[in-house]
């Protein structure tokens, strides 16, 4: 993605030997939504703060709010890891674009166990989150790890208390991979949880689990990382148990054909593939086609258009995948096709 643009609305000349900036404009551009992303996003911001001297003021307080907000014209942008429908994206007068690949990893406290010990498979999860398998020693779980020790112990469920696109991708895959959860609990930002406790944010279930014995939970890879949580491997679609690596989650992505994805609407749960790690998603941008402050609007797509050229190796450091080039081509041309100020003028340019 060492994309060189020239951003003449957002007030940035590229060139190959860096980025110049040629207007006086220095303002915090301001951001609501999504925990998946905020570990990355606050790296980015670090570093676009240093390049540039503009902030990013991001509010981590989940999709669910991150939708609330950006549809209220609260916020600048908003952030969300469900993408909204085209015809929902119309009705609110917003485009959406991905920024970057992750996955949500099972993560577990338990006695003896490390990173990779356990396998889980999706029917398994499932029955674990509806109550119905109650104790770590379960037949389904000690089928699944012959040479595991397992502890007679109850398992302590976490999941998200909040409006969460993390929580959406987990349902979705489990919806895709259990009828029974299809039909008894289902997909959304929020469900009706049949058991465990809820917490607040990534933050809060890493938090729960890393504090809680017996327990399991589901974050964002990033957030496993940076606590140093004991994650699990999943049996994907093709039956081969995998962990969430970089590599696994591009694997999952692998087949995504953004170009034919109207609105960029890709889910990209239970995908084939014997690398492929089966709870991966894209993580989503929504701002106004007809910002109310434009010249805001234009800070924070070149901060997203920064990202994009500089900020690879930082997502990588936190186990996210960046997005091919030619995916961010279809954004930025995006961006310059229908982000229009009053006047109809386009808020973002782009020049090859």
């Amino acid at each position: 993605m060492k994309l060189f643009r020239s951003l003449a609305a957002a007030g940035v000349v590229a060139t190959g030997l860096g980025v110049a900036l040629t207007a006086t404009l220095a303002a915090d551009i301001s951001g609501a939504g999504a925990t998946f992303p905020y570990p990355v996003y606050a790296k980015w911001a670090e570093a676009y703060k240093k390049a540039t001297g503009n902030g990013l003021n991001y509010q981590s307080i989940g999709s669910g709010g991150g939708i609330k907000q950006i549809t209220a014209r609260t916020v600048t942008f908003g952030a969300s890891d469900m993408p909204l429908k085209p015809e929902d994206l119309d009705k609110a007068g917003l485009i959406q674009f991905p920024t970057v690949m992750g996955g949500i990893v099972p993560v577990v406290n338990l006695e003896g166990v490390k990173s990779g010990d356990l396998t889980l498979d999706g029917d398994t999860l499932a029955k674990i989150y509806l109550g119905e398998i109650k104790s770590w020693n379960d037949p389904a779980i000690a089928r699944l790890n012959p040479d595991a020790r397992l502890p007679a112990q109850a398992i302590a469920l976490v999941h998200r208390s909040d409006g969460s696109g993390t929580t959406f991708i987990f349902t979705n895959y489990l919806s895709k991979v259990s009828a029974d959860w299809k039909t008894k609990v289902g997909s959304a930002t929020a469900v009706e949880w049949p058991a465990g406790i809820g917490a607040k944010g990534n933050e809060g279930v890493a938090n729960n689990v890393k504090q809680t014995k017996g327990s399991i939970g589901y974050v964002e890879t990033a957030y496993a990382k940076q606590n140093n949580l004991t994650t699990t491997k999943l049996v994907n679609k093709d039956g081969k148990a995998v962990a969430a690596t970089p590599d696994t989650i591009a694997a999952a992505a692998a087949g995504a054909d953004w170009a034919k994805a109207p609105g960029f609407h890709m889910i990209l749960t239970d995908e084939a593939g014997d690398k492929a790690w089966p709870i991966a998603g894209a993580t989503f941008i929504l701002l106004p086609k007809q910002p109310k402050n434009p010249a805001e609007a234009a800070v924070a797509l070149n901060f997203f258009a920064w990202a994009y050229r500089n900020g690879d190796k930082l997502a990588e450091d936190l186990d996210y995948v960046a997005l091919p080039e030619s995916v961010v081509r279809l954004i930025e041309a995006t961006w310059a096709r229908e982000v229009r100020d009053a006047d109809g003028k386009p808020v973002f340019s782009v020049t090859n």
